[in-house]
């Protein structure tokens, strides 16, 4: 059986590059927190967005039937 991988690295990466370049943006005194605060739902718009899409993706494709993978090599 073969697992998916798994984006949960990927993601934390972004997190992290995105947190640190908030911080040293702050910390030239380039007023960041403010629009953040005010333009937050965005993020939520863009998740919910990628979520959706990621479903029809999996639907256009649709559930992998056993057996019907590639043959094994010999």
């Amino acid at each position: 059986m073969s697992n998916p991988r798994r984006k949960d690295p990927l993601v934390w990466g972004l997190i992290l590059i995105v947190l640190g370049a908030l911080f040293l943006l702050e910390r030239f005194d380039v007023g960041v927190w403010d629009t953040l605060w005010r333009l937050w739902p965005v993020v939520l718009i863009i998740w919910g967005g990628l979520k959706v899409y990621n479903g029809l993706q999996e639907k256009k494709s649709g559930p992998e039937k056993p057996g019907t993978g590639p043959a094994p090599q010999a």
